[in-house]
């Protein structure tokens, strides 16, 4: 019974955390370096100034901040704005032939409009702007955020020789040599595939947190694996389509249609799952159309982060591929949980309606919470 208690646990534990509300969705730190023919560099992160500011994860909701921030004396908003300075200064380095270059921090878009005029509401905007001098005779750029960021998308422009190269980093990862003097390599199929396949990969795991409760609601439903194969093949399809479809600029909808849609077909498969234990006729089909809304809402995160124009296909394949192994990962680590007891007389009223109630309240929840925010 352990297991059982585990898995219902991590359901609820599942719930206290954030739905998508009113936050910057910031799923990279988007980077842009540029080396310019005056002999200087800037380097712009994409990050919530505001939850830096105070200290709080990324996707906390902006009004709540906004409404803290200005609340502040003018002492303590000072002190904190310099203390994100130094976050920056120690958690970002650009580094010429191995060498920390210093530079300074500011954040452009405070006071602006870009800040002031926001959609979603913003103090210190999204812009954190390094600015510094290239040492002269430097030969090769390095670039290096820590883990206090997330993944970084990061693009190097050479105004000097009008080259612009494009970087994924995993958190803590360091850039590839930018060579400043020799011709830069484009990057390997393999390189971009590992990369794009890793990015897959951790949409599921471990932020698919909506994906990974349907793919468990897929999983609680009857004893056998059968069923489960089919959902999960009619599942895979789907996505696969509708998400090669709207990244290649084919087929389109909105988020704040498509988010909603996603957290209420949990709330159905999970709902299904309480009144029945068989796989009835048109649920394969059902899940097949509900696929093809997670493929739109993967497709969302592949957008933000771009194909590469000499290798779409590959990273579009690998991007999928990836997303299909943390699938994986989460029906095999369902089944190492609870996999044992699944013939056992009592596995549907003990772990499958209790776990099936725990992911349809949490998709409830995030259904309405997206409506509302969205």
């Amino acid at each position: 019974m352990r297991p059982a208690r585990h898995l219902l646990t991590s359901l609820i534990w599942l719930a206290t955390l954030p739905a998508l509300s009113s936050a910057h969705p910031l799923a990279f730190t988007e980077t842009t370096v540029v080396l310019r023919p005056d002999g200087t560099f800037q380097a712009d992160l994409m990050v919530d100034l505001d939850a830096l500011a105070m200290g709080a994860p990324q996707d906390t909701d902006d009004a709540s901040l906004v409404a803290t921030l200005t609340s502040l004396e003018r002492d303590e908003f000072e002190n904190r704005l310099n203390r994100m300075r130094r976050l920056f200064e120690r958690r970002v380095r650009l580094r010429f032939d191995g060498t920390p270059a210093p530079f300074e921090v500011e954040f452009p878009d405070y006071g602006t409009p870009a800040a002031t005029e926001s959609t979603i509401p913003t103090v210190l905007g999204l812009t954190a702007r390094l600015t510094g001098t290239v040492p002269l005779g430097a030969t090769e750029l390095e670039f290096f955020a820590s883990r206090a960021f997330s993944e970084v998308d990061l693009t190097i422009q050479d105004e000097i020789r009008n080259i612009t190269r494009r970087n994924l980093l995993e958190p803590g990862a360091r850039s590839d040599l930018f060579s400043l003097t020799r011709p830069v390599a484009d990057p390997s199929p393999l390189s971009i595939g590992t990369r794009y396949l890793q990015f897959g990969f951790v949409h599921i795991i471990p932020r698919g947190l909506d994906h990974i409760l349907f793919v468990l609601g897929l999983f609680l439903l009857g004893a056998q694996l059968r069923p489960l194969v089919w959902q999960v093949t009619a599942f895979t399809l789907a996505h696969a389509v509708t998400l090669s479809l709207a990244v290649l600029e084919m087929v389109s909808l909105p988020a704040r249609l498509v988010e909603p849609l996603i957290a209420l077909s949990i709330v159905y498969v999970a709902a299904e799952n309480m009144l029945t234990d068989r796989l009835t006729v048109w649920r394969p089909a059902l899940v097949f159309g509900f696929g093809l809304l997670h493929g739109l809402g993967f497709a969302g995160v592949l957008r933000e982060l771009g194909l590469p124009d000499q290798e779409l296909w590959l990273g579009l394949l690998t991007f999928n591929l990836g997303i299909e192994l943390g699938q994986l990962t989460v029906i095999c680590s369902a089944l190492i949980a609870v996999g044992w007891c699944r013939h056992h007389p009592w596995y549907r009223a003990r772990v499958t309606v209790p776990g099936s109630c725990a992911i349809a309240a949490i998709g409830l929840y995030w259904t309405i919470a997206r409506v509302v925010n969205v």
